[in-house]
């Protein structure tokens, strides 16, 4: 990415967390855009997830307006007394036929466009959103709310594991092949971007604990 996308040296970071556990997670169906709800166990998770997060002083939380996502951000806005804003620009991948599908159903069916994906091209699974076209609406959301925080804070984006996965790639300016080159995250999990003199950095990926800083010759 270039300089002008963000400020070097106010030191931000960036939170992308994934919500909790749906029943469609479990029978491995695509979801999509589809609006599905959190489990009970999803809930659970979002309550462990944001005693955690809170631990981390966010200034604040921007979340998907789809219910899995707005039921996990509500559970870190309960103890942090922060509001949450809504964006639908940070909905999960559109796609299209895909959607309800299983994971064998998928193979079997759209196994060629699967292969495809897999190897990082350009597809349009089920007829639906590039990866790229996600990152399009979904980044200049994170970048616009990540402009406004005061030096040294923290947002918290409460988001799908597709977008936040192209979200983190095209900030950190990575080329759309490799984007598959980040590997997915679990439910409830998180990611975390810092900010350095040369851009964003991944700092954390994947987490389910508090960051730990780190120590040693690549600080």
């Amino acid at each position: 990415m270039n300089s002008s996308d963000t400020k070097p040296g106010r030191g931000r970071r960036v939170v992308l967390w994934r919500h909790g556990q749906t029943a469609w997670n479990l029978e491995r169906r695509f979801q999509g855009s589809t609006d599905i709800e959190l489990t009970e166990a999803g809930l659970g998770q979002a309550r462990r997830a944001a005693r955690l997060l809170a631990a981390l002083k966010p200034d604040a939380i921007v979340a998907s307006d789809l219910k899995r996502a707005a039921a996990t951000a509500d559970e870190l806005a309960a103890v942090s007394g922060l509001p949450v804003t809504h964006d639908s620009a940070l909905r999960e991948t559109y796609a299209g036929a895909w959607q309800g599908l299983t994971h064998e159903e998928i193979v079997e069916r759209y196994g060629e466009q699967y292969a495809a994906w897999k190897r990082g091209e350009p597809v349009r699974r089920g007829g639906g959103e590039l990866e790229t076209e996600v990152a399009d609406r979904a980044a200049p959301v994170v970048l616009a709310h990540a402009d406004k925080l005061p030096d040294d804070g923290t947002l918290v984006v409460v988001s799908h594991g597709g977008t936040i996965r192209t979200t983190i790639g095209r900030l950190l300016g990575l080329e759309a092949h490799h984007w598959e080159g980040l590997g997915g995250l679990s439910n409830c999990c998180w990611s975390v971007l810092g900010e350095g003199a040369r851009g964003w950095r991944l700092l954390e990926h994947n987490a389910g604990t508090l960051p730990e800083p780190v120590l040693g010759d690549d600080d």
